[in-house]
């Protein structure tokens, strides 16, 4: 027992030697953090690479998705409940995904399985100012920066290709990736070119106009 005992704590301590945290922040033109990016850091060692189990939540909270921008890794089940009083109708016609739930309430809809990279904009034919957004990709380690712009999160060694996404980068994707490598690096700091596009998803609902969905 006592030799198990050694050889796990060996194991565990070898784990922790052999990962640290990274801090990945994403700031625009005027230096200032943007929050709810998502960045993903991808490794050249497929080794690294870990089979996604999961199912995700994509919920319809006061006629908005929520939360709007969902970063699932690829073949990912996500559940759509609506916590809504009233009735919504979400589909996609996005390449990486494309479907439709009609008119439902509650958790009655299936979850959907997600297996191509890239994002999904999401609406909704009753509430047309709903847009929401699920981006898929093919790694383990990813996340949203916080509202510093600030994501942190923790690797193991190795080099890792470093992506962000967000619906309102103007830049090319292309042009923000950056090489990281570990344990060599601990923080890393993406700049935009250019300014965000125009928040689109400002919208309010008429209070009784879809009444007749309840």
């Amino acid at each position: 027992m006592l030799k198990f005992i050694l050889a796990l704590s060996i194991i565990f301590t070898t784990f922790l030697a052999h990962s640290q945290p990274i801090t990945v922040s994403v700031l625009n033109e005027l230096n200032d953090g943007v929050a709810n990016v998502v960045v993903y850091l991808t490794p050249k060692d497929p080794k690294n690479k870990v089979a996604s189990n999961k199912i995700a939540i994509m919920d319809q909270v006061n006629t908005q998705f929520l939360p709007h921008i969902l970063a699932i890794q690829k073949d990912t089940q996500v559940r759509f409940p609506n916590s809504d009083s009233i009735k919504h109708h979400v589909y996609s016609f996005s390449q990486a995904k494309t479907f439709e739930l009609q008119l439902y309430k509650e958790l009655l809809a299936d979850p959907l399985l997600f297996s191509k990279l890239g994002s999904v904009e999401l609406g909704c034919n009753i509430h047309d100012w709903m847009l929401g957004y699920i981006f898929v990709v093919d790694t383990p380690y990813f996340g949203k920066t916080d509202i510093k712009g600030n994501l942190t999160i923790d690797l193991p060694d190795g080099e890792y290709q470093v992506h962000v996404w967000h619906p309102r980068i103007q830049d090319k994707f292309s042009s923000l990736s950056r090489q990281l490598i570990l344990p060599k690096e601990s923080e890393l700091k993406i700049l935009l070119g250019s300014p965000l596009l125009p928040d689109v998803n400002q919208y309010e609902a008429l209070t009784d106009e879809f009444s007749d969905y309840e």
